[in-house]
């Protein structure tokens, strides 16, 4: 079985910003590249969750995504960085979908594919509902970043929190 982490994109990956579908407006998180390469150095397999209600809400395409999504994964594999599989929820929270987290449906479809330890697996992300999806899926090891999303450190159900995603390595790596 293989240990993974999965990652949230906006916030932890990428600044956050509102809606973000254009290129030109995306900005790596400081330390993205060194943190992501430390991680497949040490084992993990790496996959990308993201909702993306921007596109039920009619703000970009699913196409849009697509483009920006691959832009980025060329960027990663150019720096030797590999993606296993990248999941999005397109839909609204309204939309009561399986896949939107904090439910499990994206993860569920990388379980499909690939044989994961969840015992010794994380989840990075920068809202409650990443988090809350890592207790649905039955991912034990949770963090939960400050560089996206404001949220209320106590009532935060992470079992880690960090200032961005370059202090992930010094608590995932023993």
């Amino acid at each position: 079985m293989n240990k993974a982490v999965f990652l949230d994109r906006d916030g932890v990956i990428n600044i956050e910003k509102d809606y973000l579908y254009k290129i030109r407006d995306f900005e790596f998180i400081d330390g993205i590249f060194d943190t992501l390469k430390e991680l497949l150095n040490n084992g993990f397999i790496l996959f990308i969750i993201t909702n993306q209600s921007g596109i039920a809400r009619g703000f970009y395409t699913e196409d849009d995504f697509k483009r920006l999504n691959s832009w980025m994964l060329d960027l990663f594999y150019d720096k030797n960085i590999k993606i296993s599989q990248v999941e999005f929820c397109p839909h609204k929270k309204e939309d009561n979908c399986n896949c939107r987290k904090p439910k499990t449906g994206m993860i569920d479809t990388i379980l499909k594919n690939f044989d994961i330890d969840l015992e010794n697996s994380w989840l990075i992300g920068d809202k409650f509902s990443d988090i809350e999806c890592a207790i649905n899926a039955n991912i034990k090891n949770t963090i939960q970043v400050k560089s996206g999303h404001k949220f209320d450190e106590k009532v935060s159900k992470a079992n880690y929190i960090c200032q961005s995603i370059k202090d992930v390595p010094r608590i995932i790596i023993s």
